[in-house]
């Protein structure tokens, strides 16, 4: 798929601050290489000059309208950024379709698997190009760990487990209406630790088993727990079991002792294979060898999206290989809201300015999870089958 030769190709951001902010920077990048323009930024109160930096002294900025069909008719952009909370993700990309916007998506891409084919069917009728924000399927990595799974590297793969421990204070659950909901105002958000924050963890894992897409995912089991005073999710795991049956886990929380980089483990009969997909890093180990360490470069999605366009480059992320996160993500749905654990079970932080009672520093923290985590990445198995003290919550 190509589109008319305008270069730079004419661009609107759909939500600029927060995680928007990082697509702020990265379209002043690519404007600097001359591969896109921005033509408009969407939000419902308009950035100031401060925060549109360069673009604001222009002598063309800009336009700014919290009114998106009135932008894009303005406007007329070749692609459009969403960057938006979950529940608007389907209304705005797919309004952006109509207007023949060709579209980067951050992830997750919808709040249930219903709005995911929604979208879907809407982006397939507007004859337009959509890429999903899942930046770790941009490494160079993964088709690295493909490549030495089918050389037969690590022998016949036996499974892929995930681990995520991060942490997220007090403050993180107050950014938004909808920040640790699972349903707001009659609409699924779905901001759980699995779906949104370490959603990475789940797509790149399902990525490097190759079930990425929809009909992939035959069964998926979910363990949802919480720690904190919030609606959805943020001690979690889940499995996977593939339509070939392989076997896919990914255990996270944002409670841990000592956050780390989250990583990625493929098992196979004569090794393993790590990749801590935020740094790049591969490592291949394998019995009676000294382990093989690789760091990849990384593609960048709105770049590929670009590419995409003007010279029929191949999506690494486009919206049908995301359909088995989004089985994931459904189950995490359709299953009981999160089990509170008990009050035993974690304890705060203390807060940096205890004296001003600065609580939105403060965060809660689960003893012996990131233990738990790992463990589950290392045998791919579920909190229950680790004896997990809280496992009953």
């Amino acid at each position: 798929m190509t589109v008319p030769a305008r270069t730079p190709l004419p661009l609107v951001l759909v939500g600029a601050r927060g995680h928007g902010r990082r697509h702020l920077e990265n379209i002043r990048r690519l404007e600097a290489l001359g591969l896109v323009r921005l033509v408009g930024v969407c939000d419902v109160t308009p950035l100031t000059s401060g925060e549109l930096g360069g673009f604001g002294d222009r002598e063309d900025p800009p336009r700014q309208s919290p009114d998106l069909a009135e932008l894009l008719e303005s406007t007329r952009p070749a692609i459009a950024v969403v960057c938006t909370p979950i529940p608007t993700h389907a209304d705005l990309a797919l309004l952006a379709a109509a207007h023949g916007a060709h579209l980067l998506v951050e992830k997750p891409p919808a709040p249930s698997y219903a709005e995911f084919l929604r979208m879907a069917d809407g982006i397939g009728k507007a004859g337009v190009a959509c890429q999903i924000g899942f930046q770790s399927l941009g490494s160079d990595a993964v088709p690295a760990i493909r490549a030495l799974i089918a050389e037969g590297a690590i022998g016949e793969v036996r499974g892929v487990g995930a681990a995520g421990a991060w942490a997220r204070d007090e403050a993180y659950y107050r950014r938004a209406r909808w920040a640790g909901r699972r349903r707001l105002d009659g609409a699924d958000v779905l901001d759980g630790v699995l779906t949104n924050p370490l959603a990475h963890a789940v797509a790149t894992a399902l990525a490097l088993e190759g079930g990425s897409r929809a009909e992939d995912a035959a069964a998926v089991e979910t363990e949802l727990f919480r720690a904190n005073a919030i609606e959805s999710d943020d001690t979690s795991c889940v499995r996977v079991t593939t339509a070939r049956g392989g076997r896919v886990t990914v255990a996270a929380t944002l409670c841990a002792e000592e956050p780390a980089e989250p990583y990625v483990i493929v098992h196979g009969e004569r090794g393993r294979i790590t990749f801590w997909y935020k740094q790049d890093r591969v490592v291949l180990r394998r019995a009676g060898r000294a382990p093989v360490e690789t760091v990849h470069g990384r593609t960048d999605l709105l770049e590929n999206l670009v590419a995409h366009l003007t010279g029929g480059a191949e999506l690494l992320v486009p919206q049908a290989a995301t359909g088995a996160f989004m089985r994931v993500a459904e189950a995490v749905r359709q299953s009981p809201d999160p089990a509170e654990l008990p009050s035993n079970a974690w304890h705060f932080t203390t807060p940096v300015n205890p004296a001003e009672g600065d609580t939105d520093a403060r965060r809660r923290v689960v003893p012996g999870v990131d233990a738990l985590v790992a463990a589950s990445a290392e045998t791919l198995s579920l909190y229950s089958e680790l004896d997990a003290p809280w496992r009953s919550a």
